[in-house]
């Protein structure tokens, strides 16, 4: 039996036509992956990875401590919780506290609710509830006898390596009977343990009741 050309292409035609649902899908498919690979973006590699800000270890109720070149503790900050971060090597603390130790002067105790220190372990910003505290201290043969000192803020930065503490936010000193207020924050020196105030200040200055001899 002798098939004609016009039958030979007729099948071809049919083929063609039963195959054409799966040249479509095989098409879809196609430029389903395509549209998966152009939105996709490219892996990172484990070093890219690892330079994320993610936290690669926490410690709940943790303490730092570093000391003077006479081996004497020179701060001490607590946590209730401390998460440090592997990419800049800084760490944020929940409810920090912080004590700056001078030889023969009443350590001074910065808190806050949150704070956050960076990677070289020189500035500590508090934040939400700062304040700063040093107790009343007798005299001394070397110095006067100091009330009780409170400043508080919003926010205090503590300069570690200068035992210096600023803001430039508005803040309250207390010192005894007195109490200042400053619009444009100040400057608490930890080592002549004094506080330059800034921008408008307005308060009351009470003398400290003398003791009789």
């Amino acid at each position: 039996m002798q098939i004609s050309p016009r039958e030979i292409k007729l099948g071809i035609g049919r083929a063609l036509l039963g195959l054409t649902p799966l040249i479509l899908m095989g098409a879809l498919t196609l430029a389903t992956f395509w549209l998966v690979q152009k939105n996709t973006p490219p892996a990172k590699s484990p070093s890219e990875r690892a330079r994320l800000h993610e936290p690669d270890y926490t410690i709940k109720y943790g303490a730092l401590s570093a000391l003077n070149e006479f081996g004497n503790t020179k701060y001490r900050i607590l946590g209730v919780k401390i998460t440090h971060y592997d990419d800049d090597a800084s760490i944020d603390i929940v409810t920090p506290r912080m004590r700056l130790f001078q030889a023969e002067k009443a350590p001074v105790t910065v808190k806050s609710d949150t704070g956050h220190l960076d990677g070289d372990l020189t500035i500590l910003d508090l934040y939400d509830n700062a304040s700063i505290c040093r107790p009343a201290q007798e005299a001394t043969a070397n110095q006067p006898a100091t009330l009780r000192m409170l400043a508080s803020s919003s926010y205090f930065k503590v300069l570690i390596n200068d035992d210096m503490i600023e803001t430039n936010r508005p803040v309250t000193l207390e010192q005894g009977m007195s109490i200042m207020h400053s619009t444009a924050g100040g400057i608490c020196n930890n080592v002549e343990q004094s506080m330059v105030m800034s921008g408008q200040v307005k308060g009351r200055i009470e003398r400290a009741p003398r003791r009789n001899p």
